[in-house]
């Protein structure tokens, strides 16, 4: 099996075990990931935001859209630069994901258990080694021209 379809398999069980559980309390797998990246961050830039949470930009701004209208999440002007706006994670917002939060630790914690910490470790080194090297242009990892959309993983072995 590649290695992009194995991530893509523990991906999608992940996605999986969250999003029964999220459906429940009416929040979406991607509004989950943003109650999640403005609880540790409060305040970011919409383009950091959609990088954060893995989505482009206008499906960001309709998940934004929604939660602001469930008041959730409000926007607001960068006071440094007054074209880029910053989501903020709002009182209502904070004590739903202090519910949900639960949630995503639970799950978490069902898929490293049987990792050891020693093998998590390593796991979570390698994947963050991964995003890195998929999110640097493309020039830079070869000095050729190539996609700034391509991976470009060190050849395309099985694993």
């Amino acid at each position: 099996m590649q290695l992009a379809d194995l991530i893509s398999g523990v991906n999608r069980q992940i996605e999986q075990a969250l999003e029964g559980p999220l459906k429940a309390h009416g929040v979406s797998l991607e509004q989950y990931r943003v109650f999640k990246a403005l609880a540790a961050r409060s305040g970011i830039p919409m383009g950091d935001l959609a990088a954060q949470v893995f989505v482009d930009s206008p499906t960001l701004t309709k998940i934004v859209d929604k939660m602001v209208a469930s008041a959730d999440v409000f926007r607001g002007p960068d006071p440094n630069d007054r074209r880029r706006v910053l989501v903020f994670l709002s009182e209502k917002g904070s004590a739903t994901f202090a519910q949900l939060a639960s949630i995503g630790e639970g799950v978490e914690r069902s898929f490293t258990q049987s990792l050891g910490a020693a093998a998590l470790n390593d796991l979570s080194g390698l994947l963050r080694s991964v995003l890195r090297e998929s999110r640097r242009p493309a020039a830079d990892k070869s000095g050729g021209e190539k996609s700034h959309d391509t991976l470009a993983f060190s050849g395309s072995q099985e694993v």
